[in-house]
């Protein structure tokens, strides 16, 4: 069978389940696990990449207005791929290629291939992704042993939890310039993880937010994990943050608990690493209750 991937998560996906010398063709955005750079990308942005945050911000707000695609899909390689399977989303319209560019391609295609949607709004239903995935490659027997380790991992995180009485207010952050909380899972991954989002809704999208919420608010840590970018990158706006008006007077600004993960990598891909995200939220919030697992490396604390 060969695949194609049409968001990084699938590529994640179908690497866990054993089928990296399947995949045949990912996206311009794919960079995970090492190697999969060097597959075809069957997609391109029209993003500069050396755009501000406010600047991507403000594309993304256009796209909405006027339905112009963000990303375009490469037919002429798709045919040359000749894929039998085709994974991509229909969670947001501007991540990926949409849904309707996709089916209309795979349409077109000699090959007729399968076209399967994921669109996750919680730990719960990416972990179904994964197992949907594992029917649609012909490896659900892989799927189901992949999932139930993940499983695994969150119950200790949980069952660690479960002693914490002390549980911390927390703002987390996907985005600075404008300000937007995170959504989807990421309120559910700081409950798992010993805490209370204040800003955020589990299951709901991401939104933007008031920095006037935010001081309101005044949580114990405020986490950032910007969608898309990794630490260095999103360290760029933390003096929009930083010259925010009482920042100095928050809580979390005080005591040191500033929080900035990679949000390429964790918090914002509905895959696998969502757990590896859960075990780093939960070592910050909680570092004496929560070990951080040997293949991770700790969040970094931004405030001096």
């Amino acid at each position: 069978m060969k695949i194609v991937s049409l968001l990084p998560s699938a590529t994640e996906i179908i690497c866990l389940l054993g089928l990296r010398d399947q995949l045949v063709g990912v996206t311009h955005e794919c960079d995970f696990p090492n190697g999969v750079q060097t597959l075809p990308s069957v997609t391109r942005s029209f993003i500069p990449a050396d755009a501000t945050s406010h600047e991507i911000d403000a594309a993304v707000r256009a796209q909405v207005q006027s339905q112009l695609a963000l990303y375009s899909l490469d037919v002429e390689k798709l045919e040359e791929l000749q894929p039998d399977l085709i994974v991509t989303q229909a969670l947001c319209d501007v991540c990926a290629v949409s849904e309707e560019e996709v089916r209309s391609a795979a349409c077109a295609l000699p090959t007729n291939p399968n076209v399967v949607n994921l669109e996750p709004m919680s730990l719960e239903e990416v972990f179904e992704s994964i197992l949907i995935v594992g029917r649609a490659a012909n490896c659900e027997q892989r799927a189901e042993q992949e999932v139930e380790q993940l499983r695994t991992r969150v119950d200790n995180v949980v069952s660690r939890s479960q002693e914490i009485v002390d549980r911390p207010k927390v703002a987390f952050l996907e985005w600075i310039d404008p300000l937007f909380c995170g959504g989807h899972w990421n309120p559910e991954l700081v409950r798992l993880a010993g805490g209370d989002d204040c800003i955020g809704t589990a299951g709901t999208v991401s939104r933007t937010v008031a920095w006037d919420d935010i001081a309101a608010a005044d949580p114990d840590v405020l986490f950032i994990a910007c969608c898309g970018f990794d630490i260095d990158r999103a360290k760029q706006d933390l003096s929009i943050l930083k010259n925010s008006p009482g920042w100095d007077d928050l809580k979390s600004v005080q005591q040191k608990r500033v929080y900035l993960a990679d949000g390429s990598a964790y918090f914002n891909r509905p895959g696998p690493r969502l757990v590896d995200s859960l075990e780093l939220l939960a070592h910050a919030l909680h570092p004496n209750v929560h070990p951080l697992p040997e293949n991770l490396t700790a969040c970094e604390c931004v405030v001096d």
